[in-house]
């Protein structure tokens, strides 16, 4: 469409015209490159900047299944993730996210690092450590306060991740454009 001015038409119509026109491509064009698929951004960057992200956020939430079903999260001091994405955490034997582990092993991990306003996800599966040599090596100094009897007042949760998601935009990690799946990868956890 050329958008000049005839002696038909009055300034404001042709400006309005063309401006109408202006928005119907972008807006087309802006569907098209939506309809796209986004190639997927190579693994090893995504869980490289999964590792990054966990770490600035330092803390994540764990995030258990009640016997109601009714989802529960509470802040956890993690540790930093293994060379496969497995992640350790400390906790009381008698507190309610162990019962909802015995009942219900899956579990999502979720890290959200406000400085880059980045996240990460991780789902899969937790299993319960009681082993003492275990707990000895994964013990944080500063926690005798939390734990004053490490053999009794202690337990391990061990989450071994199934899928690990990134949204980032520091990373370019922005997942689909339509549906906002987040870019992920699949670890070899069970779901």
């Amino acid at each position: 469409m050329r958008c000049s001015s005839s002696p038909l038409r009055s300034p404001d119509r042709t400006l309005l015209a063309c401006g109408l026109a202006a928005m119907l491509v972008l807006s087309a064009s802006g569907l098209k490159a939506q309809d796209r698929p986004k190639p997927m951004p190579p693994r090893d960057s995504i869980v490289s900047a999964a590792r990054e992200i966990m770490a600035a956020a330092r803390y994540g939430a764990l995030i258990t299944v009640d016997s109601a079903g009714q989802p529960r999260a509470r802040l956890m001091d993690p540790f930093p993730p293994e060379a496969d994405m497995t992640i350790w955490l400390a906790t009381n034997p008698k507190s309610r996210k162990v019962g909802h582990l015995r009942a219900n092993p899956r579990a999502t991990l979720y890290y959200f690092d406000p400085g880059s306003l980045s996240y990460v996800t991780l789902t899969g599966v937790a299993r319960l450590v009681d082993d003492p040599a275990e707990k000895a090596r994964r013990w944080k100094e500063g926690w005798e306060m939390f734990w004053p009897d490490r053999d009794e007042s202690y337990l391990l949760i061990e989450v071994t991740p199934a899928r690990l998601e990134v949204v980032s935009l520091k990373h370019g990690l922005t997942g689909d454009p339509v549906t906002w799946t987040p870019d992920g990868v699949t670890l070899g956890g069970e779901p």
